[in-house]
């Protein structure tokens, strides 16, 4: 008896913690495609110039949307190698289903499309498996002598996943200072000392997949994250310090010296263009237009030249550079007609989140020029061959960047644009018939923020590819588009014209002896976010803009109004809408003024949102109603 009741007891501790096992599984896999059991990364620093990444994990492979996590993607390039790649994959019952040989792992150019000079690669290592559950585990090694980059730690790094175990382990040497950023973490670092060195250790548990709300902020704001970076570093051969954003400008200017020189013949070339310009801002234009009509943007990542601009008598003889020499060559042109000029890094992008202005690093993806005029700034884009001069709009304003000048780095605002400076405003005449179709002009002009799809489309698209975009693009439900032309206008805050000449089918619905008509034709809002029960994220809305959309129709003879919605104007923090019809004889006249702010609310506000957009909705949804005169 008592030989039974022990077996009984063992059994049940033993079962205990699978129990948990279980239901820490279950707690997981609900709302993932993917669940990573174990993940390890362990950076050490072996001095200011060399690292190495040591990274493990083991991961559960729920279903078909997870499958991508049956990939590893290892890059290289010639600061840094692959020293090894590790690899197996089991079955849902824990049996192998394969180990990963050498010969599985391919190795290809990860050079982008628009690069001519760029040793970036990319070992890939594949164990997909079609039979779901399955589990996957990598093991890689890497050293880097690429020390401006330090890693960042992002164990939730998507939608539908979560996080058993991942730990995060820095090791510093002797001497060797780094600095961190942590956030939204459930507990902060450990430090240790272990043989000399500072044996810094990161760990979280028991994450579940992330709740996705729209509007909300920056994906890297809301989940756990640690941000390390060097004090001081090197890079091939050039030392640099990264503590504060002064000393680093300090080493950006290090990496530039030297490099402005330009031939004797380009700089009398120069000085004979703005000869005749009557202010400095002519003499910038005129420069820019220079660089625009002579230069094209390539790519170039080849070692310290990812960070190092190419000579300007390089651009000024092959007429190409990427963003970095392209800046530089611009800057050496101003200085050689007296203009001074710096370099600015700045994290482009339309949408992407903030820099870190409390901590100095790596945070950059692009260049630009930043040029002080008498009462403001100037801001050049070297790689465009078609944006105005000292427009920034969504890829760079509104954001800070780091002004590189000789006294170091200093972080500057580059410009935003508003609610009145990212407008449409629309004119359409309709003639319709007695069948409700009708024939149409519509002229629009765009500018800020609004004015940059049609922009790129001039740039990039045939007339044909233009036509297929506009199809793409018009809100009417059933048109013809018979004529239409796109033109630019250059300026800082530039703007765009478009006309259209259009057929309109059943633009009006005919029903006996009435007809119905919505008289917001191109610019409809039909749908609305979904609603939320507990909305936990603060409610972003990044863009403001204004549109003004006046619509004229003539009705065929013999029509009379019957029903007329009322005129609407409400207003919120989020904007305001603004509609008036005004009906006289066969003339309807439709206008519609709509604003949308720009902010941050909090999560309550998300209600009020949703109730300003639902009326927007219903507005733009109201008909009138005619009725035909029979004698």
């Amino acid at each position: 008896m008592k030989i039974k009741l022990a077996l009984l007891l063992l059994m049940l501790w033993l079962t205990l913690p699978l129990a948990t096992i279980a239901a820490r599984t279950t707690d997981l896999t609900k709302g993932a495609n993917v669940v990573i059991n174990s993940e390890e990364t362990v950076f050490t620093v072996n001095s200011p110039g060399n690292a190495t990444t040591v990274y493990k994990v083991n991961i559960t492979i729920l279903n078909e949307n997870g499958l991508h996590r049956a990939k590893v993607y290892v890059p290289y390039d010639k600061l840094s190698k692959v020293n090894h790649i590790k690899g197996t994959s089991y079955d849902r019952n824990g049996k192998k289903i394969k180990s990963l040989k050498n010969s599985d792992i391919i190795d290809i150019s990860a050079v982008s499309g628009g690069s001519l000079f760029e040793d970036n690669r990319v070992k890939i290592a594949d164990l997909t498996h079609t039979m779901y559950p399955f589990v996957v585990e990598f093991e890689y090694q890497t050293t880097s002598t690429n020390m401006m980059f330090y890693p960042r730690w992002l164990p939730l790094d998507e939608e539908n996943l979560s996080v058993a175990k991942s730990v995060f382990t820095v090791v510093m040497p002797a001497g060797m200072k780094m600095r961190y950023r942590e956030q939204n973490l459930p507990s902060p670092v450990t430090i240790k000392s272990e043989a000399g060195k500072e044996v810094y250790t990161w760990q979280v548990n028991n994450l579940t997949p992330f709740k996705v709300e729209p509007y909300m902020p920056t994906f890297t704001e809301l989940v756990p994250v640690v941000h390390t970076a060097p004090i001081t570093f090197e890079v091939q051969g050039y030392a640099g310090d990264m503590s504060t954003w002064q000393s680093y400008g300090h080493y950006m200017n290090k990496l530039n010296a030297g490099r402005g020189e330009l031939p004797e013949t380009t700089k009398a070339k120069l000085t004979a263009l703005v000869a005749d310009a009557k202010t400095k801002e002519e003499k910038v234009k005129r420069i820019y237009q220079y660089l625009q009509s002579n230069t094209r943007y390539v790519s170039i990542q080849l070692g310290i030249g990812g960070w190092q601009p190419f000579e300007a008598t390089f651009v000024d003889s092959k007429g190409y550079g990427d963003c970095k020499a392209l800046t530089n060559y611009t800057q050496s042109m101003l200085k050689a007609v007296g203009i001074e000029s710096y370099h600015a890094l700045i994290r482009a992008g339309d949408d992407v989140a903030p820099i870190m202005e409390d901590f100095p690093s790596s945070q950059f993806n692009h260049v630009i020029l930043s040029v002080p005029m008498e009462q403001d700034t100037l801001w050049l884009e070297c790689t465009s061959q078609i944006e105005s001069a000292g427009y920034s709009g969504s890829f760079t304003g509104n954001r800070k960047a780091l002004l590189i000048t000789p006294d170091g780095g200093k972080l500057v605002s580059t410009p935003t644009y508003t609610v009145n400076e990212n407008t449409h405003h629309r004119t359409v005449r309709v003639k319709l018939d007695e069948k409700g179709n009708g024939v149409a002009t519509a002229h629009t002009r765009y500018t800020g923020h609004d004015h940059e799809p049609y922009a790129r489309l001039i740039q990039s698209a045939s007339p044909e590819d233009q036509r297929k975009w506009l199809y793409r693009s018009i809100s009417i439900p059933s048109f013809e588009l018979n004529k239409f032309s796109i033109d630019l206008k250059k300026d800082i805050l530039p703007e765009v014209t478009e006309k259209l000449e259009l057929s309109l089918r059943q633009c009006a619905t005919i029903s006996g002896k009435r007809m119905f008509l919505t008289p917001n034709l191109m610019n409809k809002w039909s749908s609305t976010p979904n609603q939320l029960q507990n909305r936990q994220w603060d409610v972003v809305r990044r863009k403001a803009y204004t549109e003004v959309d006046t619509v004229i129709y003539e009705l065929p003879a013999g029509y009379a109004l019957e029903h007329k919605p009322n005129n609407t104007e409400f207003k919120s923090d989020f904007g305001s809408l603004k509609t008036n019809i005004e009906v006289d004889g066969q003339q309807i006249k439709f206008v519609r003024t709509l604003q949308i702010n720009d902010g941050r609310f909090k999560p309550e506000a998300y209600a009020k949102m949703l109730e300003f957009m639902n009326n927007i909705v219903k507005t733009d949804a109201q008909q009138l109603v005619f009725v035909k005169n029979i004698p």
